[in-house]
């Protein structure tokens, strides 16, 4: 009883955590079982952007009827849309960002981190495409979506 409890909390936390609208239900039923929220929906995309996550999803074994997969996707476009996408801040964005905006695996993004904390950050385009994991021609694509703020040393 106390593991269905568990369960449940959980479950509610998760659900919680999605924007309310129509097609929440079935995103939080069919995504959530193997995504956190935010690796979810962290990918800002539009309509035709998600339906080919979902197109992707669904090959790697995502069950789910073609009606759910429609209000899934008009549910993600509406509340996940690609024009609230902020910039990425190279210089510290964290390494859910950096799976979803680069489409790294997560060995590439903490392969990335790892060479930031060492090179003390990034200044220009050049530095950022010596990291490991980068795929320069993605870099490119993204190159007006990327910012170089330092972060701000305490004393």
């Amino acid at each position: 009883m106390r593991s269905f409890l568990l369960l449940a909390l959980s479950s509610f936390a998760v659900f919680a955590q999605l924007p309310d609208g129509q097609g929440m239900a079935e995103t939080n039923k069919t995504c959530v079982g193997c995504h956190e929220v935010e690796r979810s929906v962290s990918l800002r995309q539009d309509k035709d952007g998600w339906n080919r996550t979902i197109t992707k999803m669904v090959g790697f074994g995502m069950k789910a009827a073609d009606r759910d997969l429609a209000i899934i996707a008009d549910y993600l476009a509406k509340f996940y849309p690609a024009d609230s996408m902020p910039p990425l801040n190279v210089n510290k964005c964290t390494a859910v960002e950096l799976e979803s905006r680069f489409s790294m695996k997560r060995s590439q993004a903490a392969a990335f981190l790892a060479h930031r904390e060492k090179v003390g950050g990034f200044k220009t385009f050049a530095d950022l495409k010596k990291a490991p994991g980068i795929d320069p021609e993605k870099l490119e694509a993204k190159k007006t979506q990327i910012i170089f703020e330092t972060p701000k040393v305490q004393p």
